[in-house]
């Protein structure tokens, strides 16, 4: 349903208002109203709810509250993540395992789940746990020196392979 001309209704005034504090893209937030609402509502409309910008330095009071408290939320939540931006990435990996599974695309979908999934549990870190639960250091990670030398090897046939060499003159 196009908007030409009508008022936007106020539930979705407050999910584009919402959605710009939180730095999305006016064409995002165009695609997110189309996709929740039904609605279709101009690029420069939505631009006009968002109170830094040009277009949206006439916004009301009431309007500019929600905008700032929506903000300042958004980015404190940012800043209680130490080194990464995990908010923004999994709204990004949400509307993007939507836009695959809305198109058919399962096998990606899949991906971009379980990419949410390591993001949300820390599969992209590389913190390594180098103490035994009693404090003390671990030893060659829990190997005997053995089974280190045999993982070596294997290390470096692999990488010889993987560098066209020769395994067998390791």
């Amino acid at each position: 349903m196009a908007r030409a001309g009508k008022p936007i209704p106020e539930p979705v005034k407050v999910a584009i208002i919402q959605a710009l504090a939180c730095f999305d893209t006016p064409s995002t937030v165009a695609a997110a109203i189309k996709t929740d609402f039904g609605l279709t509502i101009s690029l420069q409309a939505i631009e006009a709810h968002d109170p830094t910008k040009r277009a949206g330095r006439r916004l009301a009071k009431r309007w500019r509250e929600i905008f700032e408290e929506t903000r300042a939320r958004f980015k404190e939540d940012m800043s209680e993540i130490a080194i990464s931006h995990r908010a923004t990435r999994l709204r990004a990996l949400d509307r993007m395992a939507r836009a695959a599974e809305t198109r058919g695309n399962y096998p990606l979908a899949a991906k971009l789940i379980e990419q949410a999934a390591r993001e949300v549990g820390g599969g992209f870190t590389n913190k390594v746990e180098v103490t035994n639960p009693d404090g003390s250091l671990r030893d060659n990670n829990g190997l005997d020196e053995v089974s280190r030398a045999a993982r070596l090897a294997a290390l470096a046939a692999a990488f010889n392979k993987a560098q066209g060499g020769d395994d067998a003159a390791g």
